[in-house]
Protein backbone atom coordinates (compact mmCIF):
# COMPACT_ATOMS: atom_id res chain seq x y z
CA UNK A 1 0.00 0.00 0.00
CA UNK A 2 1.92 3.46 -0.62
CA UNK A 3 1.37 5.87 1.60
CA UNK A 4 1.01 9.67 1.46
CA UNK A 5 3.14 12.24 2.50
CA UNK A 6 1.68 16.03 2.59
CA UNK A 7 4.38 18.46 2.10
CA UNK A 8 4.78 22.16 2.81
CA UNK A 9 2.22 22.41 5.69
CA UNK A 10 2.08 25.78 7.11
CA UNK A 11 -1.09 25.88 9.01
CA UNK A 12 -3.43 23.81 11.46
CA UNK A 13 -6.59 24.47 8.72
CA UNK A 14 -3.96 22.68 5.80
CA UNK A 15 -2.90 20.14 8.61
CA UNK A 16 -6.56 19.14 9.79
CA UNK A 17 -7.85 18.61 5.88
CA UNK A 18 -4.81 16.78 5.19
CA UNK A 19 -5.42 14.30 8.45
CA UNK A 20 -9.26 14.33 7.83
CA UNK A 21 -8.75 12.73 4.98
CA UNK A 22 -6.53 9.83 5.97
CA UNK A 23 -2.74 11.01 5.12
CA UNK A 24 0.27 8.89 6.49
CA UNK A 25 2.66 12.02 7.08
CA UNK A 26 2.49 15.62 6.88
CA UNK A 27 5.85 17.41 5.93
CA UNK A 28 7.22 21.02 7.47
CA UNK A 29 9.68 22.91 5.98
CA UNK A 30 12.59 24.67 7.65
CA UNK A 31 14.86 25.81 4.59
CA UNK A 32 14.25 28.60 2.48
CA UNK A 33 10.87 28.55 0.58
CA UNK A 34 7.49 29.61 0.17
CA UNK A 35 6.48 26.76 2.20
CA UNK A 36 9.14 27.78 5.27
CA UNK A 37 7.65 27.22 8.93
CA UNK A 38 8.67 28.55 12.25
CA UNK A 39 9.70 25.96 14.60
CA UNK A 40 6.95 27.77 16.69
CA UNK A 41 4.67 27.40 13.95
CA UNK A 42 5.47 23.76 13.08
CA UNK A 43 5.49 22.95 16.49
CA UNK A 44 1.97 24.51 17.34
CA UNK A 45 0.32 22.45 14.26
CA UNK A 46 2.73 18.36 15.65
CA UNK A 47 0.85 19.16 19.11
CA UNK A 48 -2.51 19.19 17.61
CA UNK A 49 -2.03 15.98 15.64
CA UNK A 50 -3.71 12.88 16.68
CA UNK A 51 -1.41 9.70 17.34
CA UNK A 52 -0.07 7.51 14.65
CA UNK A 53 0.21 10.88 12.08
CA UNK A 54 4.49 11.35 11.40
CA UNK A 55 5.63 14.94 11.44
CA UNK A 56 8.60 14.88 8.56
CA UNK A 57 10.72 17.86 9.29
CA UNK A 58 12.57 19.09 6.17
CA UNK A 59 15.97 20.73 6.28
CA UNK A 60 18.78 21.98 3.75
CA UNK A 61 22.20 21.89 4.72
CA UNK A 62 21.37 22.79 8.03
CA UNK A 63 23.66 22.48 11.49
CA UNK A 64 23.25 19.24 12.88
CA UNK A 65 22.72 20.36 16.02
CA UNK A 66 19.98 22.60 15.39
CA UNK A 67 18.52 19.75 13.50
CA UNK A 68 18.51 17.86 16.56
CA UNK A 69 17.33 21.09 18.67
CA UNK A 70 14.22 21.87 16.25
CA UNK A 71 13.42 18.02 16.25
CA UNK A 72 13.41 17.36 19.95
CA UNK A 73 11.54 21.20 20.32
CA UNK A 74 8.88 20.02 17.53
CA UNK A 75 8.60 16.64 18.76
CA UNK A 76 9.29 15.23 14.46
CA UNK A 77 9.35 11.81 14.06
CA UNK A 78 11.31 11.68 10.89
CA UNK A 79 13.93 14.46 9.45
CA UNK A 80 14.48 15.07 5.80
CA UNK A 81 17.47 15.86 4.11
CA UNK A 82 17.18 17.77 0.68
CA UNK A 83 20.33 19.43 0.76
CA UNK A 84 24.15 18.33 0.18
CA UNK A 85 24.83 16.72 3.31
CA UNK A 86 26.81 13.38 3.15
CA UNK A 87 26.59 10.19 4.17
CA UNK A 88 28.46 10.73 7.26
CA UNK A 89 25.82 13.52 8.27
CA UNK A 90 23.08 11.10 7.86
CA UNK A 91 24.16 9.18 10.38
CA UNK A 92 23.71 9.67 14.22
CA UNK A 93 20.46 11.00 14.81
CA UNK A 94 17.90 9.23 16.34
CA UNK A 95 14.99 9.63 14.76
CA UNK A 96 14.46 8.34 11.50
CA UNK A 97 16.61 9.49 8.05
CA UNK A 98 15.18 10.14 5.07
CA UNK A 99 17.47 11.55 2.47
CA UNK A 100 16.27 13.38 -0.49
CA UNK A 101 17.62 13.33 -4.29
CA UNK A 102 17.34 15.51 -7.18
CA UNK A 103 17.69 13.02 -10.03
CA UNK A 104 18.67 14.71 -13.17
CA UNK A 105 19.99 11.49 -15.01
CA UNK A 106 21.30 7.70 -14.01
CA UNK A 107 24.39 9.07 -12.56
CA UNK A 108 22.58 9.46 -9.66
CA UNK A 109 22.90 5.67 -8.78
CA UNK A 110 26.15 5.99 -8.21
CA UNK A 111 25.30 8.68 -5.32
CA UNK A 112 22.74 7.04 -3.55
CA UNK A 113 24.27 3.72 -2.82
CA UNK A 114 26.67 5.38 -0.69
CA UNK A 115 23.79 6.30 1.49
CA UNK A 116 22.64 4.07 4.87
CA UNK A 117 19.30 5.78 5.61
CA UNK A 118 15.39 5.19 6.31
CA UNK A 119 14.29 5.73 2.67
CA UNK A 120 15.06 7.62 0.21
CA UNK A 121 13.39 10.68 -1.28
CA UNK A 122 13.60 11.27 -4.80
CA UNK A 123 12.97 14.58 -6.50
CA UNK A 124 13.09 16.49 -9.87
CA UNK A 125 16.62 18.10 -10.44
CA UNK A 126 16.08 21.71 -10.80
CA UNK A 127 19.83 24.72 -10.66
CA UNK A 128 16.53 27.09 -9.62
CA UNK A 129 16.29 24.99 -5.84
CA UNK A 130 15.86 22.21 -4.02
CA UNK A 131 12.10 21.01 -4.34
CA UNK A 132 8.87 22.12 -5.01
CA UNK A 133 9.67 22.12 -8.88
CA UNK A 134 6.03 21.13 -9.83
CA UNK A 135 7.99 19.10 -12.50
CA UNK A 136 8.13 14.97 -13.02
CA UNK A 137 11.33 13.03 -13.82
CA UNK A 138 12.16 9.94 -15.75
CA UNK A 139 10.71 7.46 -13.47
CA UNK A 140 12.55 4.81 -15.07
CA UNK A 141 15.28 5.68 -12.90
CA UNK A 142 13.22 5.28 -9.74
CA UNK A 143 12.67 1.78 -10.93
CA UNK A 144 16.69 1.04 -10.79
CA UNK A 145 16.45 2.60 -7.68
CA UNK A 146 14.14 0.48 -5.83
CA UNK A 147 16.22 -2.40 -6.57
CA UNK A 148 18.58 -1.12 -3.38
CA UNK A 149 16.13 -2.24 -1.28
CA UNK A 150 16.02 0.96 0.59
CA UNK A 151 12.00 2.32 0.36
CA UNK A 152 11.24 4.91 -2.17
CA UNK A 153 9.55 7.68 -1.43
CA UNK A 154 8.53 9.40 -4.64
CA UNK A 155 8.19 13.19 -5.37
CA UNK A 156 8.71 15.79 -8.02
CA UNK A 157 5.31 17.41 -9.62
CA UNK A 158 2.70 15.08 -8.49
CA UNK A 159 -0.75 16.43 -9.43
CA UNK A 160 -4.11 14.74 -9.84
CA UNK A 161 -3.30 14.18 -13.32
CA UNK A 162 -0.44 11.93 -13.06
CA UNK A 163 -0.14 10.36 -9.68
CA UNK A 164 -2.02 6.70 -11.10
CA UNK A 165 0.87 6.51 -13.67
CA UNK A 166 3.18 7.33 -11.34
CA UNK A 167 2.39 4.73 -9.01
CA UNK A 168 1.57 2.34 -11.58
CA UNK A 169 4.70 2.17 -12.84
CA UNK A 170 7.10 2.82 -9.52
CA UNK A 171 5.25 1.19 -6.94
CA UNK A 172 6.76 3.38 -4.43
CA UNK A 173 6.24 2.88 -0.90
CA UNK A 174 4.91 6.29 -0.40
CA UNK A 175 3.92 9.53 -2.78
CA UNK A 176 4.93 13.21 -1.54
CA UNK A 177 3.20 15.78 -2.78
CA UNK A 178 3.09 19.68 -2.11
CA UNK A 179 2.81 22.33 -5.24
CA UNK A 180 0.65 19.48 -7.00
CA UNK A 181 -2.55 20.27 -3.98
CA UNK A 182 -2.20 23.97 -4.02
CA UNK A 183 -4.45 27.22 -4.76
CA UNK A 184 -1.19 28.67 -4.28
CA UNK A 185 2.19 28.16 -2.87
CA UNK A 186 2.00 27.68 0.72
CA UNK A 187 -1.77 27.36 0.57
CA UNK A 188 -3.22 23.52 0.48
CA UNK A 189 -6.06 23.51 -1.95
CA UNK A 190 -8.98 20.99 0.30
CA UNK A 191 -10.49 20.36 -3.35
CA UNK A 192 -7.23 18.67 -4.87
CA UNK A 193 -6.64 17.39 -1.33
CA UNK A 194 -9.10 15.00 -1.42
CA UNK A 195 -9.19 14.36 -4.89
CA UNK A 196 -5.35 12.81 -4.83
CA UNK A 197 -5.88 11.41 -1.78
CA UNK A 198 -8.94 9.16 -3.00
CA UNK A 199 -7.15 8.45 -6.47
CA UNK A 200 -4.55 6.79 -4.26
CA UNK A 201 -6.51 4.90 -1.98
CA UNK A 202 -8.40 3.76 -4.70
CA UNK A 203 -5.42 2.79 -6.64
CA UNK A 204 -4.18 0.68 -3.48
CA UNK A 205 -7.42 -1.09 -3.18
CA UNK A 206 -7.29 -2.56 -6.76
CA UNK A 207 -3.62 -3.79 -6.48
CA UNK A 208 -4.21 -5.41 -3.56
CA UNK A 209 -6.81 -7.23 -5.14
CA UNK A 210 -5.15 -7.78 -8.42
Amino acid sequence: MTKIKICGITNKKNALWAINLGVDALGFVFADSPRKVSPRIAQEIIEFLPPFISSVGVFVNEDREKVKEIARNCNLTTLQFHGEESPSYCQGFRKKVVKAFRVKDESILKKISQYKVDAYLLDTYSSEGYGGTGKTFNWDIARKIKEFGVPIILSGGLNLANIKEAINKVRPYAVDVSSGVEKEKGKKDPEKLKNFVKIVRELNESLSLS
